[in-house]
Order: structure tokens, then sequence, then C-alpha cells
């Protein structure tokens, strides 16, 4: 295999990550009285040193919902287990031990809805409005809305229910523009191919002269980090082993309802 051009060390991401994460006590038991404040400052030190900032917290007898925000690296995985493990590992330190049921629910939220999320990524051709209609025309074939990647059902694990739905987006090495149809198809086959070895559904994608733009429902093992950075590499590949990609991306998390769900 090639030596990856695009890693953690060589990229600057820019990103929106918000997401919130639901527990509930085992069956017949209950969540005791919501902790004082000391009690969730020694608990967000903790959860800075994983990348996750406490943003809010709504706490009842029957469920606990916390939001945070992270950076890239952080998986979804990653966030359900650190915080469930250190709320359960702090309460039981305060003599509230309580038994935590095996079920999460997990979901990524944003400044948008997914709804427009959608439509913004479809409409990507016709906000740019293009001299030559032919190309415009050539250029609508690479994107794609599919509708049968439902973002407002979970995704089911094990664990419990996820709604990791990230927009992403590449712009192009020195903004340099493709203007064939033959590299859009090599581009896109890559994409789809990409999205598939690691168990994404593309929701919607619009490939610009310039830049890309992808919504979708991600694996939850990945971050949005190795989201971004294999969709970079494998793109890349296709293209000869170039460097097409500036050095860094963005990655946003969306869902049925925005940012302010989230209530300190």
């Amino acid at each position: 295999m090639p030596k990856p051009i695009y890693v953690l060390e060589n990229t600057r991401p820019a990103y929106h990550l918000r997401y919130t994460w639901t527990g509930w006590p085992a069956g017949g038991s209950a969540f005791p009285s919501q902790p004082d404040d000391d009690f969730f400052r020694q608990l967000d030190e903790q959860w800075a040193t994983d990348n996750l900032k406490h943003l809010s917290t709504a706490w009842e007898r029957s469920q606990v919902q916390l939001g945070f925000s992270a950076i890239p690296t952080v998986s979804p995985v990653l966030c359900v287990s650190r915080a469930k493990g250190r709320l359960q590992h702090a309460l039981r330190l305060a003599r509230n031990t309580v038994k935590f049921s095996r079920k999460v629910a997990f979901r990524g939220i944003g400044a948008n809805h997914t709804a427009e999320v959608e439509e913004y990524v479809s409409q990507q051709v016709d906000r740019e409005k293009f001299v030559d209609p032919r190309f415009a025309a050539m250029l609508k074939r690479f994107t794609t809305l599919d509708s049968s990647v439902a973002l407002d059902q979970p995704s089911e694990s094990i664990s419990g229910r996820y709604w990791y739905d990230v927009h992403i987006v590449l712009v192009t090495s020195n903004r340099v523009r493709y203007r064939r149809q033959r590299d859009f198809e090599a581009l896109d086959r890559s994409l789809v191919a990409t999205a598939k070895k690691h168990h994404h559904r593309l929701a919607a994608r619009a490939w610009m002269p310039d830049h890309l733009h992808v919504a979708m429902r991600g694996n939850i093992e990945e971050s949005p980090a190795e989201i971004a950075l294999a969709i970079m590499n494998n793109t890349a590949y296709t293209m000869g082993q170039n460097a097409i990609w500036q050095h860094g991306f963005y990655a946003g998390t969306f869902s049925e309802y925005d940012v302010r769900a989230l209530r300190r």
C-alpha cells in the first residue's frame, strides 16, 4: 500500500462537532438527585483529557443526557465510553452507586437540520450559476441524493442507538478546478468504494470543480478525522497518488435537532 499523503499531523481541520449521550439506569433502579457543581467540575476536567468539552446536562431520575463538543479525532464509540464510564465512576466515588443499563443513545447535532444540509448539498451546482449549461448539466450528474439512507432513523448496535451524521467538505489544492467527466467518474467511484469499505452510508454528495460536499451516516467506530482522511487518501490515490486536496477538511455534525437542544 502507498504511504498516505494526508495524516493527522499534516492536516488542519475546521470543525463543529456536537454530541449528546443519553443513559438510563438498569431496570428497577433510578438515578440519584443531580449532583452539585463541584461534582461536575471534577468530571469536566476528566472529560477534557478525552478531548470532550461538557456543554450541558439534563438530569432526571429516569435518564441522564449529557451534551459535549469534541475534536475530530473523537469517535462515537469513544464518546459513549467516556461519558458513561467516567460518570458511573464519579457516582460510585460519591457513594451513589448506580447500575447503568447497557443501552445508550448517541446523537450528533449541529447548527443545521438534516433537511437543510441535504438541500444545501443537492443545490451546489445550481447555486454556482455556471456560464456553460452543458458543463453544469454534466456536473449535475455527480450530485446524488440517496433517499434510501434514512438519517432520521438510528443505527442500531448491541450497545444502543446512534445518530451519527456528518457533513464533510474537501477543497482542492490551490483551488485547482476539475472539468473532465472521466475525472469526476473516477473520483466518485473512489468515494463510493471508500464508503462501502468503511461502512459509511452516503446520503448526499456533490462534486464541484474545486471542492466536494458529502453528507453521510458514519460508522460509529470511526472519528470524523478518520472518515475525512480515508476519503482524501483514496481519492488522491485514484488520481495518480497526487496531493489533490488542501491539507485540511471541514467536519460538522447535524441531525433532526439543532444545538438549541443543548441546555446547561
